[in-house]
């Protein structure tokens, strides 16, 4: 009688599994964007949203939209309305006065920004391959990490997407990474079954072989 099959539910494995992808994702996306907007984004708009290194440029996702994180009147509710320029919940400037930033965002930082994104999307699919492995659980995680992105910039920037452009950016990578790592974990798991075990008809013979030895 063959013992009885195990379950494959662990929900330890499966939460380290999510935190470790969302981690490695925005730890790929933190050694990108630095560098690549201190060399090609508007020095001036740049330091104005906190530097290259700030956390909005991977959390806020106005910041891959081009939008402005400056925008409103002064003194409506901090859910619908900012009256300057908020960076990680915090007011760190306002974009209106005369002689400062004048609220201009720069084309270029958000071109950048999505450009890294695609790339650790790129990144993601030696993360699936490695950790996940199970070709059956790389559209779960990949729409986890999507889903969990877009919660936690929702909350960061204290509204909901609307670009058009970002949502494209997501779609495409989420796209990209679920295609390739699918099909690396595919090949794996085949390449590994041809060599398990000898045709069976072959191990049979030799059971009945000794079975009639002993006889």
């Amino acid at each position: 009688m063959a013992p009885p099959r195990q379950s494959s539910w662990d929900p330890v494995l499966l939460i380290s599994q999510i935190i470790s992808m969302q981690t490695l994702h925005y730890l790929t996306l933190s050694l990108l964007i630095p560098p690549l907007l201190t060399i090609f984004a508007e020095p001036t708009a740049l330091m104005y949203e906190g530097g290259a290194a700030n956390v909005g440029m991977v959390m806020d996702w106005r910041e891959m939209a081009g939008q402005p994180t400056v925008r409103g009147v002064q003194g409506e509710e901090r859910w619908s309305s900012y009256s300057g320029a908020w960076s990680g919940g915090k007011h760190v400037g306002d974009g209106w006065e005369v002689g400062r930033w004048d609220g201009r965002t720069d084309p270029i930082r958000g071109w950048v920004i999505a450009a890294c994104w695609l790339i650790a999307s790129s990144a993601d699919i030696y993360y699936l391959y490695a950790l996940i492995r199970r070709p059956r659980l790389i559209l779960d995680f990949s729409l986890t990490l999507m889903f969990n992105h877009l919660v936690l910039t929702t909350y960061y920037s204290a509204s909901i997407p609307t670009s058009l452009f970002f949502w494209l950016v997501m779609f495409a990578g989420s796209a990209w990474t679920v295609m390739i790592a699918e099909q690396l974990c595919v090949k794996r798991e085949m390449t590994e079954g041809l060599v398990i075990s000898a045709p069976r008809d072959e191990a049979d013979e030799m059971e009945m072989g000794g079975l009639l030895r002993r006889d």
